[in-house]
Protein backbone atom coordinates (compact mmCIF):
# COMPACT_ATOMS: atom_id res chain seq x y z
CA UNK A 1 0.00 0.00 0.00
CA UNK A 2 1.32 3.27 -0.76
CA UNK A 3 2.53 5.78 1.91
CA UNK A 4 -0.02 8.73 2.29
CA UNK A 5 0.71 11.76 1.17
CA UNK A 6 2.59 13.86 3.71
CA UNK A 7 0.33 17.14 2.52
CA UNK A 8 -2.54 15.11 3.06
CA UNK A 9 -1.31 14.26 6.69
CA UNK A 10 -1.18 18.09 7.31
CA UNK A 11 -4.32 18.94 5.82
CA UNK A 12 -5.76 15.88 8.50
CA UNK A 13 -3.60 17.51 11.43
CA UNK A 14 -5.05 21.01 10.69
CA UNK A 15 -8.60 20.37 10.56
CA UNK A 16 -8.86 17.53 13.71
CA UNK A 17 -7.35 20.95 15.14
CA UNK A 18 -10.11 23.43 14.17
CA UNK A 19 -12.82 20.86 15.17
CA UNK A 20 -11.04 20.72 18.64
CA UNK A 21 -11.29 24.06 18.82
CA UNK A 22 -14.54 24.82 17.56
CA UNK A 23 -16.53 21.61 19.81
CA UNK A 24 -14.93 23.58 22.54
CA UNK A 25 -17.48 24.34 25.23
CA UNK A 26 -18.16 27.85 26.19
CA UNK A 27 -17.54 29.12 29.94
CA UNK A 28 -21.04 29.23 31.54
CA UNK A 29 -21.62 32.28 32.76
CA UNK A 30 -24.07 32.26 35.60
CA UNK A 31 -22.46 29.91 38.59
CA UNK A 32 -24.25 27.03 40.41
CA UNK A 33 -23.84 29.01 43.59
CA UNK A 34 -22.42 31.96 45.37
CA UNK A 35 -22.37 33.32 49.12
CA UNK A 36 -25.32 31.75 50.66
CA UNK A 37 -27.20 31.41 47.05
CA UNK A 38 -28.35 28.36 45.30
CA UNK A 39 -29.25 28.06 41.92
CA UNK A 40 -32.64 26.92 41.40
CA UNK A 41 -32.97 24.25 38.58
CA UNK A 42 -30.66 25.14 35.47
CA UNK A 43 -30.00 28.44 33.98
CA UNK A 44 -32.08 29.29 30.65
CA UNK A 45 -29.73 30.58 28.05
CA UNK A 46 -29.70 31.90 24.76
CA UNK A 47 -27.71 33.63 21.90
CA UNK A 48 -31.03 35.95 20.56
CA UNK A 49 -30.29 39.29 21.37
CA UNK A 50 -34.38 39.69 21.44
CA UNK A 51 -34.05 37.39 24.81
CA UNK A 52 -32.24 39.48 26.40
CA UNK A 53 -34.26 42.53 25.51
CA UNK A 54 -36.50 43.00 22.66
CA UNK A 55 -37.07 46.78 22.49
CA UNK A 56 -33.39 47.25 22.74
CA UNK A 57 -32.05 44.16 20.58
CA UNK A 58 -30.62 46.24 17.77
CA UNK A 59 -28.86 48.04 20.50
CA UNK A 60 -27.68 44.90 21.81
CA UNK A 61 -26.06 43.35 18.71
CA UNK A 62 -24.46 46.85 18.03
CA UNK A 63 -22.63 46.12 21.08
CA UNK A 64 -21.35 42.96 20.47
CA UNK A 65 -23.79 40.67 22.24
CA UNK A 66 -23.02 37.00 22.14
CA UNK A 67 -25.40 35.08 25.19
CA UNK A 68 -27.21 36.08 27.93
CA UNK A 69 -27.69 33.53 30.95
CA UNK A 70 -30.73 33.64 33.30
CA UNK A 71 -31.60 32.32 36.64
CA UNK A 72 -33.33 32.50 40.38
CA UNK A 73 -31.46 31.90 43.14
CA UNK A 74 -32.95 30.91 46.19
CA UNK A 75 -31.28 30.83 50.01
CA UNK A 76 -32.51 29.24 53.17
CA UNK A 77 -34.44 32.13 54.31
CA UNK A 78 -36.68 31.81 51.18
CA UNK A 79 -35.59 34.86 50.01
CA UNK A 80 -34.61 34.90 46.06
CA UNK A 81 -33.16 37.13 43.52
CA UNK A 82 -33.31 36.98 39.96
CA UNK A 83 -30.13 37.14 37.78
CA UNK A 84 -29.92 38.11 33.99
CA UNK A 85 -25.78 37.77 32.96
CA UNK A 86 -25.37 39.05 29.18
CA UNK A 87 -22.38 38.81 27.67
CA UNK A 88 -20.62 40.74 24.78
CA UNK A 89 -17.76 40.28 22.33
CA UNK A 90 -15.18 42.76 24.93
CA UNK A 91 -15.34 45.40 27.69
CA UNK A 92 -16.84 48.20 25.59
CA UNK A 93 -19.90 46.55 24.77
CA UNK A 94 -20.60 45.38 28.57
CA UNK A 95 -19.63 49.15 29.43
CA UNK A 96 -22.03 50.68 26.86
CA UNK A 97 -25.04 48.49 27.58
CA UNK A 98 -24.31 49.15 31.43
CA UNK A 99 -24.31 53.17 30.76
CA UNK A 100 -27.12 52.61 28.24
CA UNK A 101 -29.28 51.02 31.28
CA UNK A 102 -28.26 52.77 34.33
CA UNK A 103 -30.26 55.93 35.26
CA UNK A 104 -29.31 59.28 36.41
CA UNK A 105 -31.46 58.39 39.95
CA UNK A 106 -29.63 54.98 40.56
CA UNK A 107 -26.83 55.36 43.45
CA UNK A 108 -23.57 54.35 42.26
CA UNK A 109 -22.19 50.57 43.81
CA UNK A 110 -18.70 49.72 44.01
CA UNK A 111 -19.69 46.01 42.40
CA UNK A 112 -17.64 44.80 39.81
CA UNK A 113 -16.02 47.06 37.50
CA UNK A 114 -18.85 49.31 38.30
CA UNK A 115 -22.39 49.17 39.54
CA UNK A 116 -25.47 50.94 40.18
CA UNK A 117 -28.41 50.51 42.17
CA UNK A 118 -32.21 51.63 42.91
CA UNK A 119 -34.34 49.89 45.28
CA UNK A 120 -34.18 46.10 45.49
CA UNK A 121 -32.72 46.33 41.49
CA UNK A 122 -28.45 46.18 41.20
CA UNK A 123 -26.95 46.55 38.03
CA UNK A 124 -22.80 46.11 37.69
CA UNK A 125 -20.77 44.66 34.73
CA UNK A 126 -17.17 42.88 35.10
CA UNK A 127 -15.08 42.12 31.94
CA UNK A 128 -17.18 41.96 29.54
CA UNK A 129 -20.52 40.50 31.28
CA UNK A 130 -23.40 42.81 32.35
CA UNK A 131 -25.29 41.51 35.16
CA UNK A 132 -28.93 42.95 36.18
CA UNK A 133 -30.32 41.75 39.58
CA UNK A 134 -33.81 42.08 41.63
CA UNK A 135 -33.69 40.86 44.56
CA UNK A 136 -36.53 39.81 46.38
CA UNK A 137 -35.65 41.86 49.78
CA UNK A 138 -32.50 43.96 49.97
CA UNK A 139 -30.33 43.19 53.10
CA UNK A 140 -26.67 45.01 54.44
CA UNK A 141 -24.87 41.48 52.39
CA UNK A 142 -26.42 41.89 49.40
CA UNK A 143 -23.33 44.09 48.24
CA UNK A 144 -21.06 41.82 49.05
CA UNK A 145 -22.94 39.08 48.45
CA UNK A 146 -23.01 40.50 44.16
CA UNK A 147 -19.14 41.29 44.81
CA UNK A 148 -18.41 37.40 45.01
CA UNK A 149 -20.42 36.24 42.20
CA UNK A 150 -18.29 38.93 40.12
CA UNK A 151 -15.39 37.50 40.93
CA UNK A 152 -16.90 34.35 39.56
CA UNK A 153 -18.27 36.01 36.09
CA UNK A 154 -16.25 34.45 33.56
CA UNK A 155 -13.28 36.80 31.93
CA UNK A 156 -12.29 37.14 28.39
CA UNK A 157 -8.90 36.93 27.24
CA UNK A 158 -6.14 39.45 26.49
CA UNK A 159 -7.45 43.25 26.37
CA UNK A 160 -10.74 42.16 25.82
CA UNK A 161 -11.66 42.94 30.01
CA UNK A 162 -10.03 46.61 30.09
CA UNK A 163 -12.87 49.11 30.23
CA UNK A 164 -12.41 51.72 27.17
CA UNK A 165 -10.56 54.47 28.40
CA UNK A 166 -12.73 57.55 26.24
CA UNK A 167 -15.20 58.03 29.54
CA UNK A 168 -11.94 59.32 31.52
CA UNK A 169 -11.72 62.11 30.04
CA UNK A 170 -14.79 63.79 30.63
CA UNK A 171 -14.35 66.34 33.30
CA UNK A 172 -16.00 65.81 36.71
CA UNK A 173 -16.27 69.44 37.38
CA UNK A 174 -20.40 70.29 37.10
CA UNK A 175 -20.97 66.79 35.62
CA UNK A 176 -24.67 65.28 36.67
CA UNK A 177 -24.29 62.36 37.72
CA UNK A 178 -24.42 59.09 36.49
CA UNK A 179 -25.19 60.92 32.88
CA UNK A 180 -22.22 59.13 30.82
CA UNK A 181 -22.96 57.09 28.21
CA UNK A 182 -20.97 55.40 25.62
CA UNK A 183 -21.91 54.26 21.96
CA UNK A 184 -20.05 52.42 19.27
CA UNK A 185 -22.79 52.86 16.45
CA UNK A 186 -25.64 54.97 14.56
CA UNK A 187 -28.24 52.73 17.16
CA UNK A 188 -26.90 53.98 20.52
CA UNK A 189 -26.22 57.33 19.09
CA UNK A 190 -29.94 57.80 18.37
CA UNK A 191 -30.64 56.62 21.41
CA UNK A 192 -28.87 59.17 22.99
CA UNK A 193 -30.28 62.61 20.82
CA UNK A 194 -26.87 63.35 20.65
CA UNK A 195 -25.79 66.70 18.94
CA UNK A 196 -24.31 65.59 16.01
CA UNK A 197 -25.98 62.77 13.32
CA UNK A 198 -24.30 59.73 12.48
CA UNK A 199 -23.37 60.45 9.29
CA UNK A 200 -21.38 63.32 11.03
CA UNK A 201 -19.95 61.36 13.35
CA UNK A 202 -19.19 58.54 11.18
CA UNK A 203 -18.84 55.09 12.49
CA UNK A 204 -17.26 53.60 9.62
CA UNK A 205 -13.96 55.28 10.12
CA UNK A 206 -13.77 53.97 13.79
CA UNK A 207 -15.12 56.72 15.61
CA UNK A 208 -16.30 56.19 19.73
CA UNK A 209 -18.26 58.49 21.51
CA UNK A 210 -18.78 59.23 25.01
CA UNK A 211 -21.28 62.47 26.27
CA UNK A 212 -22.35 62.93 29.73
CA UNK A 213 -25.10 66.29 30.72
CA UNK A 214 -23.39 69.37 33.19
CA UNK A 215 -25.05 71.99 34.66
CA UNK A 216 -24.56 75.57 33.50
CA UNK A 217 -26.52 78.52 33.63
CA UNK A 218 -29.07 78.18 31.25
CA UNK A 219 -29.37 74.80 32.05
CA UNK A 220 -28.56 71.41 31.23
CA UNK A 221 -25.66 71.59 28.35
CA UNK A 222 -23.81 68.31 26.74
CA UNK A 223 -20.07 67.53 26.29
CA UNK A 224 -19.85 64.99 23.73
CA UNK A 225 -16.52 63.29 22.87
CA UNK A 226 -15.70 61.45 19.54
CA UNK A 227 -12.61 59.26 19.34
CA UNK A 228 -10.33 58.31 15.46
CA UNK A 229 -7.93 56.47 15.44
CA UNK A 230 -5.83 59.25 13.88
CA UNK A 231 -5.69 62.96 14.43
CA UNK A 232 -5.77 63.51 10.37
CA UNK A 233 -8.60 61.67 10.31
CA UNK A 234 -10.38 63.58 13.52
CA UNK A 235 -9.02 66.84 11.65
CA UNK A 236 -11.50 65.97 8.44
CA UNK A 237 -14.20 65.23 10.45
CA UNK A 238 -13.76 68.45 12.04
CA UNK A 239 -14.06 70.54 8.93
CA UNK A 240 -17.23 68.33 7.79
CA UNK A 241 -18.82 69.32 11.08
CA UNK A 242 -18.29 72.83 10.89
CA UNK A 243 -19.14 73.01 7.15
CA UNK A 244 -22.48 71.75 8.55
CA UNK A 245 -22.91 73.91 11.08
CA UNK A 246 -22.63 76.70 8.74
CA UNK A 247 -25.72 79.03 8.30
CA UNK A 248 -25.79 78.62 4.01
CA UNK A 249 -25.63 74.68 5.17
CA UNK A 250 -28.57 74.81 7.16
CA UNK A 251 -30.37 76.78 4.64
CA UNK A 252 -29.89 74.07 2.17
CA UNK A 253 -32.52 71.73 4.20
CA UNK A 254 -29.18 69.31 5.53
CA UNK A 255 -30.20 68.38 8.81
CA UNK A 256 -26.92 66.93 10.15
CA UNK A 257 -27.07 69.48 13.07
CA UNK A 258 -29.52 68.39 15.71
CA UNK A 259 -31.43 71.41 16.90
CA UNK A 260 -30.23 71.36 20.68
CA UNK A 261 -29.00 75.69 20.82
CA UNK A 262 -25.60 77.03 19.83
CA UNK A 263 -22.54 74.33 19.07
CA UNK A 264 -18.93 74.75 20.02
CA UNK A 265 -16.28 72.30 18.91
CA UNK A 266 -12.51 71.76 18.60
CA UNK A 267 -9.92 69.10 18.49
CA UNK A 268 -7.51 68.00 20.62
CA UNK A 269 -5.04 65.36 18.80
CA UNK A 270 -7.35 62.49 17.41
CA UNK A 271 -10.49 63.88 19.66
CA UNK A 272 -13.43 66.18 18.96
CA UNK A 273 -15.04 67.72 21.77
CA UNK A 274 -18.47 68.67 20.90
CA UNK A 275 -20.26 71.41 23.22
CA UNK A 276 -24.12 71.78 22.81
CA UNK A 277 -26.80 73.98 24.40
CA UNK A 278 -27.67 76.68 26.58
CA UNK A 279 -23.87 77.59 26.90
CA UNK A 280 -22.52 81.00 26.74
CA UNK A 281 -19.31 81.97 25.29
CA UNK A 282 -17.44 81.86 28.32
CA UNK A 283 -18.79 78.54 29.58
CA UNK A 284 -18.45 76.80 26.26
CA UNK A 285 -14.60 77.84 26.35
CA UNK A 286 -14.21 76.57 29.65
CA UNK A 287 -15.73 73.33 28.76
CA UNK A 288 -13.73 72.53 25.77
CA UNK A 289 -10.76 73.54 27.30
CA UNK A 290 -11.09 70.85 30.26
CA UNK A 291 -10.61 67.84 27.94
CA UNK A 292 -6.68 67.62 26.62
CA UNK A 293 -5.56 64.66 24.90
CA UNK A 294 -3.05 62.70 26.43
CA UNK A 295 -1.16 60.33 24.36
CA UNK A 296 0.64 58.76 26.89
CA UNK A 297 -1.71 58.02 30.02
CA UNK A 298 -0.06 54.74 31.31
CA UNK A 299 0.61 55.02 35.48
CA UNK A 300 4.36 53.41 35.39
CA UNK A 301 6.18 56.32 33.25
CA UNK A 302 9.49 57.93 34.84
CA UNK A 303 8.35 61.51 35.25
CA UNK A 304 9.12 62.54 38.78
CA UNK A 305 12.97 63.84 37.79
CA UNK A 306 14.83 64.61 34.53
CA UNK A 307 17.28 61.79 33.56
CA UNK A 308 19.01 64.38 31.38
CA UNK A 309 20.22 66.69 34.42
CA UNK A 310 19.71 63.54 37.02
CA UNK A 311 23.53 63.35 39.03
CA UNK A 312 23.15 59.12 39.66
CA UNK A 313 22.47 58.71 35.92
CA UNK A 314 25.51 60.49 35.34
CA UNK A 315 27.55 58.72 37.35
CA UNK A 316 26.30 55.07 35.79
CA UNK A 317 26.76 56.50 32.37
CA UNK A 318 30.13 57.41 33.07
CA UNK A 319 30.87 53.49 35.04
CA UNK A 320 28.94 52.28 31.79
CA UNK A 321 31.66 54.58 29.69
CA UNK A 322 34.35 52.86 31.62
CA UNK A 323 33.43 49.54 31.19
CA UNK A 324 33.44 49.28 27.24
CA UNK A 325 36.28 51.50 26.96
CA UNK A 326 37.83 48.73 29.17
CA UNK A 327 36.48 45.70 27.23
CA UNK A 328 37.57 47.74 24.04
CA UNK A 329 41.02 47.81 25.30
CA UNK A 330 41.36 44.15 26.69
CA UNK A 331 40.00 43.07 23.11
CA UNK A 332 42.42 45.20 20.94
CA UNK A 333 45.44 43.75 23.33
CA UNK A 334 43.96 40.09 22.84
CA UNK A 335 43.61 40.64 18.62
CA UNK A 336 47.29 42.61 18.57
CA UNK A 337 49.11 39.97 20.99
CA UNK A 338 47.17 36.99 19.03
CA UNK A 339 47.82 38.66 15.65
CA UNK A 340 52.12 38.57 16.85
CA UNK A 341 51.72 34.79 18.70
CA UNK A 342 50.08 33.45 15.25
CA UNK A 343 52.69 35.42 12.91
CA UNK A 344 55.51 34.21 14.68
CA UNK A 345 54.73 30.44 14.01
CA UNK A 346 53.67 30.85 10.72
CA UNK A 347 56.37 32.73 9.84
CA UNK A 348 59.09 32.40 12.40
CA UNK A 349 62.56 33.56 10.10
CA UNK A 350 60.33 36.37 8.15
CA UNK A 351 58.63 38.00 10.59
CA UNK A 352 59.74 39.93 14.07
CA UNK A 353 63.01 38.11 13.19
CA UNK A 354 65.56 38.85 15.77
CA UNK A 355 69.32 37.54 15.79
CA UNK A 356 70.90 35.44 17.72
CA UNK A 357 73.75 37.62 19.02
CA UNK A 358 72.94 41.11 19.88
CA UNK A 359 75.25 44.05 20.82
CA UNK A 360 75.11 46.72 23.05
CA UNK A 361 77.23 48.85 24.62
CA UNK A 362 78.48 48.41 28.09
CA UNK A 363 80.18 51.02 30.56
CA UNK A 364 81.19 48.17 33.16
CA UNK A 365 81.19 51.74 35.49
CA UNK A 366 81.22 48.97 38.30
CA UNK A 367 84.72 47.50 37.71
CA UNK A 368 87.20 48.78 39.94
CA UNK A 369 89.96 47.87 37.55
CA UNK A 370 91.80 50.25 34.72
CA UNK A 371 91.25 48.49 31.01
CA UNK A 372 93.63 48.30 28.61
CA UNK A 373 93.62 51.34 26.23
CA UNK A 374 92.49 49.18 23.02
CA UNK A 375 90.23 47.25 24.51
CA UNK A 376 87.05 47.25 23.11
CA UNK A 377 83.56 49.07 25.39
CA UNK A 378 81.40 46.73 23.50
CA UNK A 379 80.53 42.96 24.60
CA UNK A 380 78.16 40.14 23.06
CA UNK A 381 75.91 38.20 25.05
CA UNK A 382 73.36 35.92 24.31
CA UNK A 383 69.71 37.47 23.29
CA UNK A 384 66.77 36.43 26.03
Amino acid sequence: MRPLNFRFILLLTILATAAAFAEAPVAPILPKQFAAWQLSGAAKTSADPLSADAMNAALLKEYGFTDIASGVYTREDGHRVSIKAARFGDASGAYGAFTYYKMPVMRTEQIGDQGASLNERVLFYRGNVLVDAVFSKLSAMSAAELRELAGLLPLPAGGSSKSPSLPNYLPAQGRVENTIKYVIGPVGLEKLNAPLSASLVDFNAGAEVTEATYNTSGGDATLMLISYPTPQIAADHLRRIDAAHQPNTQQSGATTILDVGPIFDRRTGPMLIVAAGPLSQSEARSLLASVNYDADVTWNENTYFDKRNNLANLLVNIVILCAIILALALIAGLTFGGARILLRRLFPHHVFRRSDEMEFISLHLADDGARPPNSDVSSSVKAV
